[in-house]
């Protein structure tokens, strides 16, 4: 029963900032060249008339380009910050699957809204695959407090205040004609991650009262989230800590048996440290019968 080291070996989040920036160094050099910048927005951003004409490969191209420094810097910090935590709950697999599946959904969204307002242009950046990260994020810590830097400034709240504050702050903007923001994106992929999170990570339609796993300190995004000791985990199925008093069957029978049951539903890197806990004890406990 001897665990592997806790958390995914090969960082997808951080593969996927450094993407983002190589491409767009790439971009930045493409648009020194004299048709350079013009094969980009026709042939890899994502637009309504793009689509029309087929270039379905727009809708995982965009994701990748960003427009500026700045709009490149936002998303890497949103992906990175909430990032973390989502993949280490529900592996690189599936946290590969979110990131993805919510920006080709917020794409489709926005050109959806394209087709109704009849404002096509240009889209780029991963804003759709970061707000997914935010809406799982939402949902896995929905009734924990967390630390949130806005604007330098450290804000309190739970994942309940992040996501209806992200719902509003998206929805609102898409009434202002030609915001030059593509918000209806945003919107389509914060509602995929908080669907994914719902149908495919839980596997029924709820709002769970989830927690986020517990890590270690070195490894803990701090400007995310503050530690709560004695607090049950995101996955953990048990309200008190083990009963030493339990005779081994019923110790079996009580703590490891749920902790069985989610790695194989979910795999070995869904565990927290006090299930990795929990199974080492009770190989000690069954070493000495």
């Amino acid at each position: 029963m001897r665990q592997p080291d806790y958390g995914p070996r090969v960082s997808f989040t951080v593969a996927i900032l450094i993407v983002n920036a190589v491409i767009f160094i790439v971009q930045l050099i493409a648009s020194h060249l004299s048709s350079g910048s013009e094969i980009e927005g026709r042939y890899f951003a994502l637009s309504l008339s793009g689509i029309k004409a087929g270039y379905v490969w727009q809708l995982l191209t965009f994701q990748f380009m960003h427009a500026s420094w700045m709009h490149l810097l936002l998303n890497s910090m949103a992906i990175f910050f909430f990032g973390r935590s989502v993949e280490t709950a529900i592996g690189g697999g599936r946290f590969l699957a979110l990131y993805f599946s919510s920006g080709i959904i917020g794409g489709l969204v926005q050109m959806l809204f394209a087709l109704l307002t009849g404002e096509d242009g240009p889209v780029v950046g991963a804003s759709a695959g970061a707000a997914g990260l935010i809406g799982a994020f939402s949902l896995m810590a929905w009734n924990e407090r967390f630390t949130l830097i806005l604007y330098f400034i450290p804000v309190v709240m739970r994942g309940k205040t992040l996501l209806w504050l992200s719902v509003a702050l998206f929805v609102i903007p898409m009434f202002t004609a030609n915001s030059g923001i593509a918000n209806a994106a945003h919107l389509g992929g914060l509602l995929t991650g908080v669907l994914y999170v719902l149908l495919i990570v839980q596997g029924r339609l709820h709002f769970p009262q989830w927690r986020l796993p517990s890590r270690p300190a070195s490894a803990a995004p701090r400007e995310l989230a503050a530690k709560h000791a004695g607090k049950k985990s995101i996955w953990n199925t048990s309200k008190n800590p083990p009963d030493e008093d339990l005779s081994p069957a019923e110790y079996l029978q009580k703590e490891v048996d749920p902790i069985l049951d989610k790695i194989s539903a979910h795999g070995i890197q869904s565990l927290t440290v006090r299930e990795r806990e929990i199974l080492e004890k009770a190989r000690s406990r069954m070493n000495k019968r």
